[in-house]
C-alpha cells in the first residue's frame, strides 16, 4: 500500500503501509472505532494528541515560500490521467498520515473509523467542522461521489487501487460506508487504503466535465487555495484565512507561510541557476554532478544558501531504465539480460557521481521484503509450484547486478552480452546485430532530463560496439509524459516506490491489467502468469509472515526476469536553501523541510546582502 496524489509544499514523499494492531471501542455497526488505524504498530501518538512531535506549534504565520518546478503544466485536476497536471489545488483525504510513522493513519476529514474484524467494510464519521472553501459541510454524498468518481472516470492508478472498494453508502448525516469486494478473502489492508480516498466536491464536479485537462480553478478544503495563475509558467497559492482544518492536531505548526509560489523552469540547470540568483528559496538537488560541482556562488560563500544532506529513512525507490516488453525484440530474458552488462556502474560512480551512490538490487531495497540468498522456508514453498514456469537462477542464484572493476576496461562483461544476445536469436550481419529476420536491433532511450544522457551516453557507445543501432533522445516534459503514457518508447528511466506494507498496488507496477492501460505505473509492460498469482497472493496475506515470504517471492522473479537495469540510490537528502526561515527544534524522521516558518530578521538579513552581491 502507498500514499498517492497527496502533496506537501516541499515535504519529502512518505511512503505509508497498513495495519490493524490497536484496541479499538465498540462501535455503533458491530465493529470497532479507531482514532487511528495501522495493522502492525501501536500509534505513536496517543489519542488526544496536541501536534505532531516535529513542528513548533506556536510557529508564526507569514511570508512567503517559493519553490520550483521543471517543464510545464496544463491541468489543474491532477485525479483523472489526463495532460500534464500541478499540484496547485488538492483534495484533502478521510485520513492522513506524519512523517514520525510509516504505518500509521490518522483523522482529517473522518473524525473516527469503524471497521470489523473481517475488515469487510469501514464506516467514517466525518468531523462536524469538515467544510469546502465556501463554507458548506463535506458530507457522506461528497464521499460516495468520489468514490464512484474515481473509479469510473479517474487515472488508471485510481481505478487500480481502488478496485476492491466496492460502493459507498451513506449511514447517517456525518456517516459513510464503504463495503469492500474481498473475493472470500480478510484483507486488512482495504480499509486502509479507503483512508486515502482524496474527497471531491459533489457540488463542484457533478457540474464539470471531470475527464478534461482544464485551468479552472475547482473548490476544494485544504489549507491553500489557488491565488493566481501563470500557466504554463507558474502559480501562487495563499492560505485559507478560515481553513476549518487549521487546529486539529494533525496541522498546528504546519501550513505557516502566507504564500506559496511556485516558479516554473525549462530545466534542471537552468533552475539551479535561478536558486542560486535568488529567484526562489528551497532545492532538492537529485545530481551527484552538480551538488559536487554547481553550488559554488558568492551566496554560499557568505553563508546566505544552506546547504545540508539530512539522512533519507524512507524505503529507497527502485530507479532504473525499464525495458518495454510490449515491444516484440524486448520479450526474450535473454536479450534482456544482456542489457545488464551494457551498464557500467562503477566507473559512472567512480568518474560521474564523484562515488556518492551504491547500486540497486532489489525492488524493496533496505526493506524485509528484499530476495537476499536462495528461496528458503516458506518462500521456497510458494515459489515451488511454478518452478517450470521461472528462471531456473530463482531457485539456485542470489541476484546482483554485474560488476566491474571501476576502471572503464569492461570488455567482458560485453562479451556475456554478445553471448547472451547471440542465445536470444541475434548476430551480427554487415556490422549489425540482426534477428533471424534480418531485422537490425534498434532501441532509443527516452528520457525527460538532460541530466540523464550522461549516463546514458556509455551504454550507447557499449550498445553500437555490439553492433546495436543504439540512440537517446531527451523531449520536454509534456510530450515524455504524451509518450510514457502511451508506451511509445523503447528503454526509459522510471521510478518505483515501494511501501512498509505491500499490497494492491503491486497490481499497477507489474500487473497484466495495468500493462494493456494507457498512463498506468508498469512501465516495463509485465504480463507473467506467476507474477499474476504473487500479487494476489500479496494482497490477500493472511498475516505478515506470509506477506514477506511473498513479497520477497516477487522481487525474486522481477530480479531474475530482468524487467529493469537497476541504477542507483544515495543513503541522504540533498537539500539547499536560502537562510531565511524557522524550524522545529525537533527533525521528523521521515521528512524533510516540515514545520518551516519564515523568519523575517533571517529574511531582512538575507535580503539586504543580496543586494550586495554583485558588488
Amino acid at each position: 500500500m502507498r500514499r498517492i496524489a497527496q502533496v506537501a509544499a516541499f515535504a519529502a514523499i512518505v511512503i505509508s503501509a497498513p495495519a490493524l494492531a490497536l484496541d479499538g471501542k465498540p462501535g455503533a455497526h458491530g465493529g470497532k472505532v479507531y482514532y487511528a488505524y495501522s495493522t502492525e504498530a501501536e500509534p505513536l501518538y496517543p489519542e488526544g494528541f496536541k501536534n505532531w512531535n516535529y513542528v513548533n506549534p506556536n510557529a508564526p504565520k507569514g511570508g512567503e515560500f517559493r519553490s520550483a518546478g521543471i517543464g510545464t503544466f496544463d491541468s489543474l485536476n491532477p485525479y483523472n490521467g489526463k495532460g500534464r497536471p500541478s499540484a496547485a489545488i488538492a483534495a484533502e483525504t478521510l485520513m492522513t498520515t506524519n512523517a514520525d510513522e510509516l504505518s500509521m493513519q490518522y483523522g482529517l476529514l473522518a473524525e473516527t473509523v469503524e471497521v470489523p474484524d473481517d475488515a469487510t467494510w469501514v464506516i467514517y464519521k466525518l468531523r462536524a467542522e469538515a467544510k469546502w472553501w465556501d463554507g458548506t459541510p463535506i458530507t457522506p454524498d461528497d464521499v460516495i461521489f468520489s468514490l464512484n468518481k474515481l473509479k469510473t472516470e479517474g487515472a488508471p492508478q485510481y481505478k487500480q487501487y481502488f478496485k476492491n472498494l466496492a460502493r459507498a453508502e451513506k449511514v447517517s448525516d456525518r456517516e459513510v460506508k464503504i463495503t469492500f469486494d474481498t473475493g472470500g478473502e480478510i484483507n486488512k489492508e482495504l480499509p486502509y487504503i479507503s483512508g486515502q480516498l482524496p474527497i471531491l466536491s459533489k457540488a463542484v464536479w457533478e457540474k464539470r466535465d471531470f475527464t478534461a485537462t482544464t485551468l479552472e480553478p475547482w473548490m476544494s478544503s485544504g489549507p491553500y487555495r489557488l491565488k493566481s495563475l501563470n500557466a504554463p509558467n507558474g502559480y501562487v497559492l495563499e492560505r485559507v484565512p478560515n481553513y476549518w482544518g487549521a487546529n486539529l492536531p494533525s496541522a498546528l505548526g504546519l501550513n505557516n507561510f502566507d504564500t506559496l509560489r511556485v516558479d516554473f523552469y525549462a530545466d534542471l540547470q537552468v533552475a539551479l541557476e535561478a536558486f542560486k540568483a535568488g529567484e526562489y528559496d528551497f532545492r532538492s538537488e537529485n545530481s551527484a554532478l552538480r551538488w559536487a560541482t554547481g553550488y559554488d556562488s558568492p551566496a554560499l560563500q557568505r553563508n546566505l544558501i544552506v546547504r545540508a544532506t539530512p539522512p533519507n529513512n524512507n524505503p529507497t525507490y527502485m530507479q532504473g531504465l525499464f525495458i518495454n516488453t510490449r515491444k516484440a525484440k524486448f520479450q526474450d530474458r535473454k536479450v534482456r539480460e544482456a542489457l545488464q552488462y551494457v551498464f557500467d556502474f562503477e566507473w559512472s560512480n567512480n568518474t560521474l557521481f564523484f562515488g556518492q551512490y551504491k547500486r540497486l538490487r532489489s525492488f524493496w531495497e533496505n526493506q524485509e521484503y528484499a530476495a537476499n540468498g536462495t528461496p528458503t522456508g516458506q518462500e521456497l514453498a510458494i515459489l515451488e509450484p511454478f518452478r517450470a514456469q521461472l528462471p531456473a537462477e530463482v531457485f539456485t542464484t542470489e541476484y546482483n547486478p554485474p560488476k566491474t572493476d571501476g576502471t572503464g576496461n569492461n570488455r567482458a562483461q560485453l562479451m556475456r552480452a554478445q553471448q547472451l544476445f547471440t542465445e536470444g536469436g541475434y548476430t551480427v550481419k554487415n556490422g549489425k546485430l540482426s534477428n533471424a529476420a534480418g531485422e537490425p536491433m534498434v532501441i532509443e532511450f527516452l528520457l525527460d532530463a538532460p541530466d540523464q544522457e550522461r549516463i546514458i551516453a556509455p551504454m550507447v557507445q557499449n550498445l553500437e560496439r555490439l553492433g546495436v543501432t543504439a540512440s537517446l533522445r531527451t523531449v520536454d516534459a509534456s510530450q515524455y509524459t504524451q509518450r510514457f503514457n502511451t508506451y511509445d518508447f523503447d528503454i526509459t528511466v522510471h521510478l518505483v516506490g515501494q511501501s512498509t506494507y505491500p499490497g494492491n498496488e503491486q497490481r499497477q507496477m507489474w500487473g497484466c491489467e495495468a500493462a494493456k492501460m494507457e498512463g498506468a505505473d508498469n512501465a516495463a509492460g509485465i504480463c507473467h502468469p506467476v507474477i499474476e498469482i504473487l500479487i494476489d497472493k500479496i494482497i490477500s496475506a493472511p498475516d505478515k509472515a506470509t506477506l514477506v515470504a511473498t513479497t520477497k517471492a516477487l522481487d525474486r522473479v522481477l530480479q531474475w526476469e530482468f524487467y529493469v537495469v537497476p541504477e542507483f540510490t544515495a543513503g541522504n537528502y540533498r537539500v539547499a536553501y536560502w537562510d531565511k526561515f524557522g524550524q522545529p527544534a525537533t527533525l521528523s524522521k521521515y521528512g524533510v523541510g516540515l514545520g518551516w516558518w519564515y523568519d523575517a530578521e533571517k529574511a531582512r538579513r538575507v535580503e539586504t546582502a543580496k543586494a550586495t552581491l554583485g558588488r
